[in-house]
């Protein structure tokens, strides 16, 4: 067979000329009608050995087209890839359907581009194939890239489209690249979002420099994901529009955590849905998003998952969900995550912090920070870039709740940050957590539910082994006996895997609930604070007694009712002057006031303290500690 050469000539142009790009072979083996006809029959296998251009194509019900060995075979109709599907559920190989093709049909034999992700080996097709040395003509499909121009640093205006199964449309290994003004659509689904087999835009690899601006990429299909950064890659997103859409799981998959077969998000977040817009994996992989829209339907619009050394970045982005659940950025393992001057519309949570050393920062894009980003995360903006770009705040509307606390992380909102939400704005599902929230230059938590931080139980049933395989199909069960006390924690001092907060210079008005049965305390700190609500122990009940993947929504939504803390204490430091207006009866395990503190009730009210049963005069300076009840009358 033969193949063009790695430095012919790259063209830009219409989509006739893109497709002169390929070699045309002799048809073979088949029944061939006169003219650019290929008919191949039941029982019948046709190996193309080499490209092959065709105004119609015929495969019957039980024939087959094969490509070489160490090739793979696409079918492109009119420059569309079409007519490929996965052969099993939970499988990698894709064939040709059956079906007659008619107009510019083109067969593309291109080199094997097999990528293994644990346990399997999935064999990539891609439109665009690019490495260190340029755009790699023989393993790309070059009859699925129209009009632009193409070259072997950048492509410029092309245009890429897919309604078959699995097809990448940029696949950028260990190379540098620039994507200007693309429009790619891709309909149907893919199979892995963690190899990212089926998605959009892939950088692989820590020589991997990928620029995307100006892109209009939208897909829909099961986990057929937009832009992927993987292994060491450093991808940035500007000026471009990404938006993916759910498809249709195959009637026999079966829900699972293990990650080479997953196709929808494990329900036990709290979540649906069976794509995400992004992913970043590998290990110090970087995805930078700036300037950009990002939405996926459900599940979650950029995320982060495995690896370690992960930088997750969204600038002046508008990024979430156009369903009723879903995240706007995930974080685990040891990922950076931060939200600057962007504004989050997203159905379930602003970040799901899944640790064990996630650090996650919402904040304002000021030209200090996205400078050291620019130099940090080599983002290549130039001067003029940088002072163009609007100083802003960053805004979260969630349907659900702000935070959620899935593992333990570290999390920072300041500058003018505002969180909006419909619950709780921290959920905590027992969690050692470092949460600072710095008011000083305006941020607000606006929870509508009137809960600033809940401290829960992980309802999370987990995944069940059957047959050996560990499977979605989990149940949570409300306990309906009181806790045990233990007697070796203790509720009145602080632990180093606690559930801690720090309020500095904000005005807050929400409450605070430890509903936690194992030994976790709550561990609030407020400086140049006012305060007004409840901060308590108490006992949580969720809505239903029993959750599985049917009632995946009632997750992490409790009732509260104060009690005296048996492994849950609520420890509280009010400093620097901060003021606390208790609304209601609240139960502690410490009190620390500074000199200039003080605890309050609301006017024409009278806020009592007892401990131990004793009543006890608060005084500005004081440490109380031990069974702390404050009651308003």
């Amino acid at each position: 067979m033969t193949l063009m050469t790695r430095r012919s000539l790259l063209i830009a142009g219409t989509a006739t000329a893109g497709a002169l790009l390929v070699p045309v072979g002799a048809v073979q083996a088949a029944p061939v009608t006169s003219g650019r006809q290929l008919t191949v029959g039941s029982g019948e296998t046709y190996e193309v050995a080499a490209t092959t251009r065709l105004n119609r194509l015929t495969l019957a019900e039980g024939g087959t087209l094969t490509a070489p060995e160490g090739y793979g075979l696409t079918l492109t109709v009119d420059g569309v890839e079409t007519g490929q599907q996965l052969t099993a559920t939970g499988g990698t190989a894709t064939v040709v359907e059956p079906g007659t093709y008619r107009g510019d049909v083109v067969l593309t034999v291109a080199v094997a581009n097999d990528v293994t992700y644990e346990t399997l080996t999935f064999p990539f097709r891609q439109a665009l194939y690019v490495d260190a040395d340029g755009v790699v003509k023989e393993k790309s499909v070059l009859a699925a890239v129209l009009g632009g121009k193409l070259t072997d640093t950048l492509a410029r205006n092309v245009s890429i489209t897919s309604t078959g199964e699995c097809f990448d449309g940029v696949f950028v290994q260990d190379g540098t690249y620039t994507l200007q003004r693309p429009t790619i659509s891709l309909t149907g689904n893919g199979r892995c979002d963690f190899a990212g087999y089926g998605a959009a835009v892939v950088g692989d690899g820590s020589a991997t420099t990928l620029v995307v601006e100006g892109a209009r990429i939208s897909t829909e299909g099961v986990v057929r994901t937009a832009v992927i950064s993987n292994d060491g890659a450093n991808v940035v997103v500007k000026n471009s529009s990404l938006r993916t859409r759910n498809g249709t799981l195959p009637a026999d998959y079966q829900a699972t955590v293990e990650t080479p077969y997953m196709q929808s998000v494990p329900w036990m977040l709290g979540l649906d849905g069976n794509v995400r817009a992004t992913n970043l994996i590998g290990k110090n992989s970087r995805a930078t998003y700036l300037d950009s829209t990002v939405f996926s339907e459900t599940w979650g619009a950029l995320s982060v998952e495995g690896g370690s050394g992960l930088k997750l970045t969204a600038i002046n982005s508008h990024v979430g969900n156009t369903g009723a659940y879903g995240y706007g950025t995930y974080a685990i393992g040891d990922a950076t995550v931060r939200v600057l001057g962007s504004r989050f519309d997203v159905g379930s949570y602003a970040t799901i912090i899944a640790g064990p050393a996630a650090v996650v920062h919402y904040g304002d894009s000021t030209r200090d920070a996205v400078a050291a980003l620019n130099t940090e995360l080599a983002l290549g903006l130039s001067a003029a870039e940088l002072k163009a770009l609007p100083v802003r705040n960053t805004v979260v509307n969630s349907g659900h709740f702000g935070y959620m606390f899935f593992g333990a992380g570290t999390l920072t909102l300041d500058g003018g940050t505002v969180i909006n939400s419909e619950r709780a704005t921290f959920l905590n599902k027992g969690q050692q957590t470092a949460i600072t929230v710095d008011g000083s230059q305006g941020a607000r938590l606006n929870p509508a539910d009137g809960i600033i931080l809940q401290m829960i139980e992980l309802d999370d049933p987990g995944p069940v082994n059957v047959n050996g395989r560990m499977m979605n199909v989990g149940v949570y069960t409300e306990p309906t006996t009181d806790p045990t006390k233990d007697s070796s924690f203790d509720v009145t001092a602080v632990h180093s895997t606690d559930g801690a907060a720090t309020f500095t210079d904000i005005k807050l008005k929400g409450d605070f609930y430890n509903g936690m049965r194992k030994g976790r305390n709550m561990v609030l700190t407020f400086d140049g604070t006012t305060l007004e609500g409840v901060i308590s122990a108490t006992r949580t009940k969720h809505r239903v007694s029993s959750i599985d993947a049917s009632t995946f929504y009632e997750l992490g939504i409790v009732t509260n009712t104060v009690q005296a803390a048996v492994n849950n204490g609520a420890i509280v430091t009010l400093a620097g002057g901060s003021t606390w207006t208790v609304t209601g009866t609240s139960y502690l395990t410490s009190l620390t006031l500074a000199a200039d503190a003080a605890v309050k009730a609301p006017r024409g009210k009278a806020v009592t303290l007892t401990v131990d049963g004793t009543v006890t005069a608060i005084t500005p300076g004081g440490t109380y500690t031990g069974a702390l009840t404050l009651t308003v009358a």
